[in-house]
């Protein structure tokens, strides 16, 4: 593969209505910083992009819950966003907000170049419409029944529970979530564009990196469900997606357009633009060429994003920059999957979150602390899991206990036995080593492991494989306390003195070596190691690089006589008062949601007569066969015996249960429902689901063994 000249990365734009909470900061932003921070050391020309997103339905709701103007809601956000990024270390280098001129104008740019090159087909549909607000709903001004997986708060643009990209018109039982009602399908007139007609060069750019035939990226480092939810997406048929709305609220369709009065562009159409209007701003303040990121091939483009953003960054926008023509696409992906919380699903609605500017304002000088435990854990290949406990474990055992006690340990004895002067030592003289062989010299061995060392963490970073990346970094703390217990420096002082030195000036090796390798991870601990080292702290973006060239070469990272500032921790634990205190704060906050709250259940719907209840023909049924539906994860084909007759029916009860382990299952059917077609089969009633708070399904079943084919009243 090319080896590429500029580097652009983004990060998902944050959406401004509530604030950043650990699975936010998990799935994109640390990642991308990690990455950044790593490029910028191994002196790349890379740029850091990110802003607010703006725009949208979900903005204007949440105005009118908060009564306030959606410019007060994007204002609150927006500056709680940059504050927040800030104090935990994200370094971007330039974040910007998609309610500025800038960005407006870019995006009306694109759309109109798209426009006039006939990317668009205009097209007259029915939408829904509330007579009772007078205006058209938006896909999250409207919930429903998801026909994929059959959860029933689904909303127009997306199942949040299997993940479906939907349209407003796929929901059973739709209903406008502004006043509650059924809404009517009204005609109106929007931009679409045809996706459908991309879905080849589509899977040939993301299942093997090829573009019009031609290499274009290393299909290896994308992961497996990144590739597999694009790839499932494009099998199973894209479809032409409106690319206009009818708000009050968002980008103008430029005036010019017959037909745009009253028209915004979709937010997924605006939104990622924001990657490009902040690159130019960013451009115009640096004294750069913004074309040079977006439109060189010798740039890359890597987007890191959630994985409820796939479909996005990975189908519908590279489609629309092909369609533009002027600009390159994404080279990788690296989405992450989602972290959860004491062992339910994080929950903004319900405020089951770790919100990080409450974090930050609770536990002042733990940035790091949160930092690490988020990059231990984070959810790369499959969903992980936040506890205060194991964070606090994690934080005690292995950044106290292990690199903090070692870099004290080295301080300390260095002043004791120098007066805190980086000893000279014989290279010839031996010792014992971290893997259990006599060092034949200083350079040839312990350094030599210390090189070999970043560079598999240097590898694993390029890999996007973070976890590891920060393992090899505690493996070498852990090497270096292995160093000092095999070697007992202070047991040694006297009967081996040069042996000493050889010891101490190695270990302050790995303490110089620590501070400039941990930087991407722990930036703040960076600082704090380099000050103890008296040392600059790491800014001109080369540190990486050159430190690796120096133990290549042999040369030393410190020089001797060099004089440490006075040994103090970096770290020190963390009680069990606090870490209670966050438990107690959270599980209040689910009572308090119990009580307080019905967001943590279903919307209300709307009060039905007793003569529509009893149009209802709800009867006992038992399962005779079970089978997933092809090419559907949610979806279960049910063969049911009503007594008088065999019935299909297809539910989205399969991540609940196993086929084989429902066979003779009890349940209740609504069984006059009109028949529709769900993936091919011909579902023919629906089965009755209670679900809890947590999503999880279970059955509504008659007492065991009762017969089946009779009605429940």
């Amino acid at each position: 593969m090319q080896e590429f000249q500029r580097h652009l990365i983004t990060a998902a734009l944050p959406y401004a209505n509530g604030p950043l909470h650990i699975g936010h900061l998990t799935g994109a932003y640390l990642p991308a910083d990690v990455y950044v921070r790593f490029l910028r050391m191994m002196d790349k020309d890379v740029v850091f992009i990110c802003g607010s997103d703006e725009h949208g339905a979900a903005i204007t709701m949440r105005a009118m819950k908060e009564n306030l103007s959606p410019q007060e809601i994007i204002d609150k956000y927006h500056t709680q966003f940059k504050d927040t990024f800030s104090r935990i270390g994200i370094s971007f280098d330039h974040y910007d907000r998609t309610s500025s001129k800038r960005h407006h104008n870019t995006s009306q740019d694109i759309f109109r170049t798209l426009y006039k090159n006939g990317k668009f087909t205009e097209i007259e549909s029915n939408q829904y419409y509330d007579e009772k607000f007078n205006q058209f709903l938006a896909d999250r001004y409207i919930t429903g029944t998801c026909p994929k997986c059959g959860y029933e708060s689904a909303y127009g643009d997306q199942c949040e529970k299997c993940g479906s990209s939907l349209n407003p018109t796929d929901l059973i039982n739709p209903k406008s979530v502004l006043s509650n009602e059924t809404p009517i399908l009204k005609s109106t007139r929007h931009w679409y564009f045809p996706l459908d007609q991309h879905a080849s060069w589509l899977s040939d750019y993301i299942v093997n990196g090829k573009v019009d035939g031609v290499e274009h990226h290393d299909p290896g480092l994308w992961k497996n469900h990144v590739i597999g939810q694009c790839k499932s997406w494009i099998d199973n048929g894209l479809q032409a997606r409106a690319m206009t709305r009818d708000l009050d609220w968002g980008v103008d369709v430029p005036q010019e357009i017959p037909g745009s009065k009253g028209k915004k562009l979709y937010v997924w159409l605006d939104a990622p633009i924001g990657y490009i209007s902040a690159t130019q701003e960013w451009a115009e303040k640096n004294d750069k060429n913004w074309k040079d990121y977006w439109q060189s091939s010798d740039s890359q483009l890597i987007h890191f994003i959630g994985k409820d953003n796939i479909v996005f960054h990975c189908v519908i926008f590279p489609a629309i920059l092909k369609a533009h023509g002027d600009y390159i696409l994404p080279h990788v992906v690296p989405a992450n999957q989602f972290m959860n919380l004491e062992g339910d699903k994080i929950s903004t609605s319900r405020n089951w979150a770790v919100w990080v500017h409450e974090y930050l304002d609770e536990l002042p000088g733990y940035e790091d602390a949160l930092r690490y435990y988020l990059i231990k854990n984070m959810p790369e290949q499959k969903d992980s899991e936040f506890t205060w406990k194991s964070f606090q474990e994690a934080y005690n055992n292995e950044l106290v206990n292990n690199l903090s006690n070692f870099i004290h340990r080295v301080l300390v004895l260095v002043h004791k036995f120098y007066d805190g002067n980086v000893p000279n030592f014989d290279p010839d003289v031996p010792i014992n080593s971290v893997e259990d062989s006599d060092l034949g010299g200083f350079h040839d061995s312990e350094c030599i492991y210390l090189f070999d060392q970043l560079h598999v963490m240097c590898d694993s970073l390029r890999n996007f494989d973070f976890r590891n990346a920060l393992k090899i970094i505690m493996d070498i703390s852990a090497s270096g306390n292995l160093l000092l217990q095999k070697n007992e420096p202070w047991k040694m002082i006297k009967e081996d003195p040069d042996a000493v030195e050889v010891v101490m000036n190695l270990s302050l090796h790995y303490v110089t070596a620590l501070s400039v390798a941990i930087q991407p991870f722990l930036p703040f601990t960076s600082d704090k190691i380099r000050k103890l080292l008296n040392l600059p702290v790491l800014k001109d973006g080369a540190e990486l690089v050159r430190m690796l060239d120096q133990l290549a070469e042999g040369e030393l990272l410190l020089q001797p006589g060099h004089k440490l500032s006075e040994a103090s921790y970096i770290f020190t634990k963390i009680e069990d008062s606090v870490i209670d205190k966050q438990i107690q704060k959270l599980s209040g906050s689910k009572v308090q949601t119990a009580k307080t709250s019905n967001m943590n259940y279903p919307v209300p719907k709307s009060e039905i007569s007793y003569d529509e209840f009893m149009k209802m023909d709800i009867r006992t049924a038992r399962i005779l066969h079970a089978e997933r539906v092809p090419k559907a994860d949610k979806l279960l084909k049910l063969e049911l015996d009503l007594g008088y007759e065999t019935r299909t029916v297809v539910s989205g009860i399969a991540e609940h249960y196993e086929p084989e382990k429902i066979i003779g299952q009890e349940v209740s059917l609504l069984a006059n429902l009109a028949p529709r077609v769900i993936r091919g089969v011909e579902s023919k009633g629906m089965i009755l689901m209670a679900e809890d708070e947590n999503g999880k399904l279970s059955f509504v079943s008659p007492s065991k063994n009762w017969s089946v084919g009779f009605t429940i009243k």
